[in-house]
């Protein structure tokens, strides 16, 4: 797995700056690594999905300490293609999860929370 950092020197020799430019990014893909520390943690942002959820994150472009501007959608790019070789959407990854039992939803709350649901109430004399 590529550290982030080297993810940042990649950029720059990509598009310049420097890799404080980029690490924030970078860094932001690999936060997955918290919670898996195995490659599974590319399953939460290594996706066509994660790459437009880093530009509501970081803004559609950032300008690079050389006053470069450059898209956000680049980077994020770049970092996924460089771990998977390819850009995969969330549901490639979402078809790799064997279903367990406790993932789907035991009981449907519909009818205890939606009043115009509910069974009549029936008067006894």
């Amino acid at each position: 797995m590529a550290h982030p950092y080297h993810h940042a020197l990649s950029s720059v020799k990509k598009w310049g700056g420097t890799v404080d430019d980029y690490q924030p990014i970078h860094a932001w893909y690999d936060s997955s690594k918290a919670h898996s520390a195995d490659f599974r943690h590319r399953a939460m942002f290594h996706h066509s999905a994660g790459i437009w959820l880093s530009e509501t994150i970081f803004g559609p472009t950032i300008t690079l300490s050389t006053g470069r501007i450059i898209p956000t959608r680049w980077v994020g790019e770049q970092h996924v293609r460089e771990d998977l070789g390819f850009i995969p959407s969330f549901t490639d990854w979402a078809k790799a999860i064997r279903p367990e039992p406790w993932m789907g939803r035991a009981e449907k709350i519909e009818s205890l929370v939606d009043p115009n649901l509910a069974p009549p109430i029936v008067e006894v004399r």
